[in-house]
């Protein structure tokens, strides 16, 4: 499992493991661990033009001492001193001491217009507010070059924290973060300015419970479903899917396919949608006579192509089991009838309908995702899959947030969250709790939507029928 922590948590740490170590013994380690990422971007670092973009404090320090050791290994390092009565005093002899040198910020746009290798350090993960009026037109610059990018930490202008972005910030092919992954680097908008990542550990004694985690295949596989050899349909879990209209019969559709490739035993459908259901899926269990009366379910998955139907949508809320809310549902469910369940909820928003829920304008939540999604489990007191670039899933008790690490921009289609919501809610009635039913299926989903995909367009009913083949790579390793 990836994990991430904020900066008080990072500062602290760090203090604690500089105590034991001789002065400047990690900033060292870490410059060591910098400087060979970058040794191994260029290939070649004999004869290589690199510039170091340098700010004020530590962070400056890493990318001077970085550049001291590319510098002895025969690259020309040239630093940009944005505030050279500030710069890191020991970092820059050492630069200078090796064959590098000090330029003027003047004279920085021509060097890096001829660089093969931008070293970002500017700010460090302490900055907040965005880049400084000075810093600006670098980070340009750099986004115009030809070389490549590596941000020291985090990309200058990134919110460590938040992940927000204020106005412009360094764009990254390669971030080397040290001691542990930040907020930021998990979690767009931050995340697309960070590139590939590359952590270099520092031994810092960091808490029990991370700020975010981001499951791999592993931590996944341990959570899924397998049946035992005395297992039935009903012992393994049966899911409800409340949804579909006849405006909106695929909505139906494809929650149910999203259901079958879950693990549940078996997958009842409630609503008007029946026939489309039963001529794609006959082995799902149809009613048109109401939540109620719909015979046993372990959880129920409500509100996919709904319309209108509030009825509906108040049935299944006071339903006794895990219920996920989705789409038209979110619209139609009342905030105290969720708040006053007793078994778990999981709702499943994209950006435009947490916006709509929060009461707030749609950037605001693409601009600060992580704050948007642990707002809208505490307003709700339910847990929270905020779909999107980086789907994030969120508890109403607290705890860490976890990121999906998988997916494609190709998921944008029509259905693809029906599906979502179809596979969450077979796990919730697997029993698996909400927090890792919905990172699970997002994991599974997000990988299916690779594999259907495969660098072309999908239609949601490629997704579902990939699935399987997604479970399979995760349980197989």
């Amino acid at each position: 499992m990836r994990t991430a922590y904020g900066v008080k948590t990072v500062r602290a740490a760090e203090r604690e493991r500089m105590a034991r170590l001789p002065e400047g013994a990690l900033m060292q380690r870490a410059a060591a661990g910098l400087a060979a990422a970058c040794a191994e971007l260029l290939g070649r670092v004999y004869g290589s033009r690199v510039v170091l973009l340098v700010g004020s404090g530590d962070n400056g320090g890493d990318a001077l001492y970085a550049g001291a050791r590319l510098a002895r290994r025969g690259a020309g390092v040239s630093a940009v001193l944005l505030a050279p009565e500030r710069a890191h005093a020991a970092g820059l002899a050492a630069l200078r001491r090796a064959g590098g040198r000090a330029v003027d910020t003047g004279a920085a746009e021509e060097l890096i217009e001829r660089a093969d290798l931008v070293l970002d350090g500017i700010v460090g993960i302490g900055g907040t507010g965005g880049l400084r009026p000075e810093a600006v037109p670098l980070a340009e610059a750099a986004a115009r070059a030809r070389a490549a990018v590596v941000a020291v930490d985090l990309p200058s202008g990134v919110e460590a924290d938040t992940g927000e972005v204020r106005g412009t910030a360094v764009r990254a092919d390669l971030t080397v973060t040290f001691g542990t992954h930040k907020p930021g680097l998990l979690v767009d908008p931050a995340r697309e300015h960070a590139g590939s990542v590359r952590l270099v550990d520092l031994g810092l004694d960091l808490p029990a419970e991370p700020e975010l985690e981001a499951l791999q295949h592993a931590d996944v596989a341990r959570l899924l479903p397998v049946p035992a050899a005395e297992s039935d349909k009903y012992r393994r879990g049966v899911v409800g899917i409340a949804a579909g209209s006849d405006r909106y019969p695929g909505a139906a559709v494809l929650a149910v396919a999203g259901a079958l490739r879950g693990g549940a035993g078996a997958v009842r459908y409630v609503g008007p949608a029946g026939r489309a259901v039963i001529a794609r899926f006959p082995e799902t269990l149809v009613s048109d006579r109401g939540p109620k009366h719909a015979g046993r379910v372990q959880a129920w998955v409500v509100g996919p192509g709904a319309g209108d139907d509030a009825a509906t949508v108040a049935e299944v809320l006071a339903a006794d089991v895990p219920v996920l809310i989705d789409a038209d549902g979110l619209r139609l469910a009342e905030r105290s009838a969720v708040r006053a369940r007793r078994a778990p909820t999981l709702m499943t928003p994209h950006a435009g309908e947490a916006a709509a829920l929060l009461g707030v304008e749609r950037g605001e939540v693409e601009g600060g995702r992580l704050s948007a999604v642990r707002e809208l489990a505490a307003r709700y007191g339910a847990t929270v899959l905020l779909k999107g670039s980086t789907t994030l899933v969120a508890d109403a008790g607290g705890g860490p947030v976890r990121v999906n690490p998988t997916g494609t921009s190709w998921l944008a289609t029509a259905g693809s969250g029906d599906v979502l919501s179809g596979l969450a809610g077979s796990l919730l009635a697997a029993g698996l709790s909400a927090v890792d039913a919905g990172s699970a299926a997002a994991y599974l989903h997000g990988l299916a939507g690779r594999f259907a995909a495969d660098g072309a367009p999908v239609g949601a009913h490629d997704v579902a029928e990939e699935i399987a083949a997604a479970w399979r790579d995760v349980v197989r390793g």
